[in-house]
């Protein structure tokens, strides 16, 4: 297993794990629109000085990604700046061999590179194992998003 910083050559199968990633999360969520769906500008976290993507390879193909981004807290908070974890996919034949955990590891190292130690990220919770995954990286519980369809 290599791990390395993605680069835009890298963009069309980061697109596709990103469909992945939809898909995944379509049983998480019945708002989401039908077809495929953007959650990020990947080319754009590539090329940002406030961002990095890394992926990690078996045998020369990417198995798996994930990003972090530094950005603004709300003015209320403790912290001018926190880093946000996100684009956490790895090929189902690839599960359970550590790659998320890798990719994990690899951000936390970048962001105690940028002085910053305050970091978030989002999951479905029925999603249990994003969730288990999370946990075991020493992730916490905090705010709970609800919704009320009328």
């Amino acid at each position: 297993m290599n791990i390395r910083v993605a680069s835009q050559d890298d963009l069309n199968i980061l697109l596709e794990l990103e469909q992945g990633i939809v898909k995944y999360e379509r049983p998480y969520d019945s708002e989401l629109n039908e077809g495929p769906i953007n959650y990020y500008n990947l080319s754009e976290l590539i090329k940002s000085e406030n961002a990095q993507v890394l992926v990690v390879e078996i045998n020369n193909e990417i198995v798996g990604s994930g990003f972090a981004e530094i950005r603004k807290a709300k003015p209320f908070m403790k912290y001018k700046k926190f880093i946000h974890l996100g684009f956490f996919y790895v090929k189902p034949r690839y599960r359970n061999m550590g790659v998320n955990k890798m990719i994990i590891k690899g951000l936390i190292k970048w962001s105690k590179s940028k002085g910053l130690r305050n970091i978030r990220l989002k999951v479905y919770n029925k999603n249990k194992n994003a969730l288990q995954a999370y946990l075991k990286s020493g992730f916490k519980p905090t705010l709970l998003e609800m919704r009320l369809k009328l």
